[in-house]
């Protein structure tokens, strides 16, 4: 039996990791049940409109036939392509996954695309059946990350969305204690071409990473950025991004106080 909101830890080529909260059957459910509810006023808006259009157009003999066809018709293509629709546009949120704070994404952690939706919710009309996602809950029940037959064919999960975090939302301040057991720098590399928006990114990043799940990610993309700054190559692969940082910040406040002091 899947446990709900169970962390996904994706680790990629680059050595970096994304940390994601998986959604459990819940919060699933409540996203479910605004996006069905908005289906159903939407399907209900068509019918009634359709049925005034016949009844106007004098097709009162055909009304009930013409009625049926085209509601089965809208009930399939709203069912179908609502979700497509969002998850596209709203990069793996429809209305119900942003109200319940979640998203799909690849299981690889990338975003997901117009093909995996179409997979995922062509699949969506199985996991609905007997009625009320019967299939579609048992096999989240079974599955370990939570997943439907959807899910599953499409290579797609649902996580809960903390946000897109990047360095430019980066932006707390606090005091960073420089440990000392740092790597030493060379004493050859142009700290001062860092500039002060950098620290300051820098710094709010330091302060902060523990209440992130991307923070090898950020720490890498940052510390790309400050040896750009500097024009310097990358000293090799990014192991541990965030000593690196650490170290930077240290001998940046070790130059600044030695100016200080000259003065």
């Amino acid at each position: 039996m899947t446990l709900p909101d169970e962390m996904l830890n994706i680790d990629t080529p680059e050595n970096v990791a994304f940390g994601y909260t998986v959604a459990g059957i819940g919060s699933r459910f409540l996203a479910a049940l605004v996006d069905t509810t908005i289906i159903v006023i939407l399907q209900l808006i068509v019918l009634g409109t359709s049925a005034f259009a016949l009844k106007a157009a004098k097709l009162m003999s055909d009304l009930d036939a013409w009625a049926a066809a085209i509601f089965g018709l809208v009930a399939f293509l709203l069912f179908w392509g609502y979700y497509i629709f969002f998850e596209m546009l709203w990069n793996g949120q429809s209305p119900g996954k942003r109200w319940a704070g979640l998203r799909v994404i690849r299981t690889d952690g990338t975003p997901v695309t117009l093909a995996e939706s179409i997979i995922r919710n062509l699949v969506r009309i199985i996991d609905f059946m007997p009625m009320g996602y019967g299939i579609g809950i048992v096999t989240m029940f079974m599955n370990d990350q939570a997943r439907r037959l959807g899910d599953m064919a499409a290579g797609s999960l649902v996580i809960h969305d903390g946000g897109e975090i990047s360095i430019k939302s980066i932006a707390a301040h606090g005091h960073i204690a420089i440990p000392g057991n740092l790597p030493e720098l060379s004493p050859n590399l142009p700290l001062e071409r860092i500039q002060q928006d950098d620290i300051q990114i820098l710094e709010d990043f330091l302060s902060r990473r523990a209440q992130l799940v991307n923070t090898s990610a950020l720490a890498a993309q940052i510390l790309k950025r400050i040896y750009q700054r500097m024009d310097v190559e990358l000293p090799g692969p990014l192991s541990q991004p965030e000593t690196e940082l650490m170290a930077i910040l240290a001998g940046i406040r070790n130059r600044t106080h030695a100016n200080e002091n000259k003065h």
